[in-house]
Parts: structure tokens; sequence; C-alpha cells
């Protein structure tokens, strides 16, 4: 196996591990992880265009509709129509959704606090450093960046 392949492999299983992580933690409040996504891209940004949020998603490439209904389906987000252009939508946190986003994050703050269990400091930013230069100019990359930006 060469070190590219083997690179390959270590994303992977290390996304595969991280997600199925999240979704035994996140089970008791019967949100998935993408789910989680969206509320927390909504809470970090205030109220965006579909449009606009597709473009912070990392779980989702394309169009996150699908995704998006289900969260309105369930309460946590609203859809509010442009007064002026009735096309265009903006989605925005209920209260329900800001509740769910709360405990949402602190389920994520406990895998975060795992993470920081098995790598070091030092380690977790050089890790950041190399998978960001990898994902450079990428969808997902360019979620990150706008995400890391608006923090």
């Amino acid at each position: 196996m060469t070190h590219e392949e083997e690179i390959r492999y270590l994303i992977l299983g290390a996304q595969r591990e991280g997600n199925r992580v999240l979704t035994t933690l996140l089970a008791p409040l019967d949100v998935t992880p993408s789910q989680a996504e969206v509320l927390h891209c909504l809470a970090e940004a205030g109220p965006l265009s579909l449009n606009a949020l597709g473009r912070r998603l990392v779980c989702e490439s394309g169009s996150p509709s699908r995704l998006v209904s289900t969260v309105v389906d369930r309460g946590w987000v609203e859809r509010r129509e442009d007064a002026l252009d009735r096309r265009q939508v903006t989605l925005a946190l209920t209260r329900d959704g800001i509740e769910m986003e709360r405990a949402i994050r602190g389920v994520e703050e406990h895998l975060h606090a795992w993470i920081g269990t098995q790598l070091s400091t030092a380690e977790i930013a050089s890790v950041a450093r190399v998978l960001g230069k990898l994902l450079r100019g990428t969808a997902a990359g360019k979620a990150i960046e706008q995400r890391t930006r608006a923090t």
C-alpha cells in the first residue's frame, strides 16, 4: 500500500468512525449528524438562504432541500418567504431549533473532548493544517473555510 493510499483509507476510516460515534451520541436527541450540521450552521451564521446554507454544509453535496425539509417538519427551522420575491426563502432556527442546537453543541463538545484525549494540541493543529491543505479548493474545503471565517 502506498502512503497516498494509506492516507485515503485513514481519512475514510476517521470519517466513518467519527460519524458512527457522533450518530451514537446524538441518538438520544433523535437527530442525525446531517440535521445537526444544518442547525449548527444556522446558529452560527443566523438566517440563511437555502443556497447559502448549502455552501456551508460539509455533510451534503448539491442542494440540501430534502434535509432542510426534514428539519422544517421537525419544527427546528422555519422558512421565511421574501416579501418582494417569493422564490427567495430564508431559513432560520425556531425556538425549538435553538434549544436543539444547544443540546447538540453539548454532544459535540463531548466528542471534541474525546478527540482532545486522543491527540495533543499540537497534533490537532497539525492534522487540521494538513487536511485543510488537502481539501483546499474543494467544495468541502470551501464550506469549512467559510465557516471558520465566520467564527
